[in-house]
């Protein structure tokens, strides 16, 4: 991408002049960025992982729980038990450093090839630059990579090192696996409150929310270490919460978990209570606080589904008055079976509920006459009368079985079907 804005034509410039690794930079992340193994086979043989000596061992507890060190480069190892002959890993080594005011971070993807008894194959090359200017503006220096793949590290080995469109931020966002512990950087992040931990953060997310954000570095500076790395991961509106963290802050209280306090001040709001108040925003016990209202809350909602619920149930019953009312009080009986219209949505309800089948949702059909077949007042089978063809459409037991008045029930209902044709006619 070509530099088009002063800064970008800077850092372009700067990035030239940035020093090759040092072989102390290099041999900290050959040591600290993976494991190093003794391969051991059935037989007792161990090889090492780095210089590839290989020397008889024994199976001993000791040697599985604690490892062991080479006798040829003294090297600290991990037994590993197998039968491959070929070990490739990599990972991500990071180097924060800064260049005429601006804070850098340099990452390197290292990788190793181990293969039994032969030395360990290192290398490493830089794939990633950020660079972060007091104000916290970015923009990053980067090779060319796979951004639509699953593999994190697939990077165009031979593209250049080149200025990248700031849209692909978080393909270049890298968690580094090992940070050099030597860093360098600008007064501007020591001034808004950085003191050499991360919290859980990369350091870009660190250092931009630091240095664009005044309520962020209010956070870290009081300590309020948890909800400052909750505003930065989940992008919350810290403005809606600010005048109750600021209540935390004056009354020395620590928010232990953000997410949990945040969901507490919205649940406050919600029941109309003072969120600038200490005794509601400082709670001695969060979790139990927090839960007491998410009880609240939710018997509210079931109150207020349970009120639509009712006020659904009355116009479902005047509806089906209207469009089903003409059929009440129609009964067919063979001196056994008798076959009655359902006659209202609670009926109807209590109907498949009973029967456990899905006829309680059927009083929306226009095209349809729901009745209950009984014997001796035991319902038998529930039936769907089609109002164009009067023919029965379904007829079901319990569970949706036949009863063995299926057949029955059924020829009573289409004999009689003349009576629901009158009462249409009516």
């Amino acid at each position: 991408m070509k530099p088009r804005t002063r800064i970008q034509k800077e850092v372009v410039r700067l990035s030239s002049g940035l020093p090759e690794l040092t072989d102390k930079q290099k041999a900290y992340a050959f040591e600290h960025c993976f494991k190093h193994h003794a391969y051991r086979t059935k037989g007792g043989t161990i090889t090492c992982s780095e210089c590839g000596h290989r020397w008889k061992g024994g199976h001993t507890l000791a040697e599985t729980i604690c490892g062991c060190s080479c006798p040829h480069c003294g090297k600290e190892l991990e037994i590993l038990d197998t039968r491959k002959r070929v070990f490739r890993d990599s990972a991500y080594y990071e180097i924060i450093t800064t260049r005429k005011g601006y804070q850098v971070l340099r990452y390197f993807m290292v990788s190793v090839i181990c293969k039994v008894g032969q030395k360990a194959e290192y290398s490493i090359r830089e794939v990633v630059q950020w660079w972060i200017a007091p104000n916290g503006k970015t923009e990053v220096i980067a090779r060319l990579r796979a951004m639509h793949t699953m593999y994190y590290d697939l990077w165009s080995e031979w593209s250049d090192m080149d200025l990248r469109s700031n849209k692909m931020l978080k393909a270049y966002n890298i968690d580094a696996y090992k940070t050099y512990p030597a860093m360098r950087i600008i007064p501007e992040l020591r001034r808004n409150g950085f003191k050499g931990a991360f919290h859980e953060l990369t350091p870009y997310e660190f250092f931009t929310a630091i240095l664009t954000d005044s309520k962020k570095e209010t956070l870290l500076k009081a300590g309020q270490t948890e909800m400052f790395r909750y505003a930065v991961i989940s992008n919350i509106n810290l403005h809606e919460y600010w005048n109750s963290i600021k209540i935390c802050i004056r009354n020395g209280y620590h928010i232990a978990d953000a997410s949990m306090w945040c969901d507490l001040v919205r649940l406050l709001r919600h029941f109309g209570k003072d969120t600038h108040c200490p005794k509601y925003v400082c709670p001695t016990d969060l979790k139990k606080e927090h839960d007491r209202l998410v009880r609240k809350r939710k018997e509210q909602i079931e109150r207020e589904r349970a009120e639509q619920r009712r006020e659904q149930l009355v116009k479902d019953e005047k509806n089906y008055l209207k469009s089903k009312g003409k059929f009440f009080g129609l009964v067919f009986t063979d001196n056994l079976i008798l076959v009655k219209v359902i006659e209202s949505v609670a009926e109807m309800q209590l109907e498949g509920k009973l029967m456990h089948h899905c006829v309680g949702s059927y009083h929306k059909r226009t095209d349809s006459l729901i009745l209950s077949a009984t014997i001796d007042g035991k319902r038998i089978e529930t039936v769907e009368v089609s109002l164009t063809t009067f023919k029965v459409v379904q007829s079901r037991g319990v569970c949706n079985s036949n009863t063995e008045y299926h057949d029955r029930i059924i020829s009573l209902v289409e004999s009689n079907a003349e009576l629901i044709r009158k009462r249409i006619s009516a």
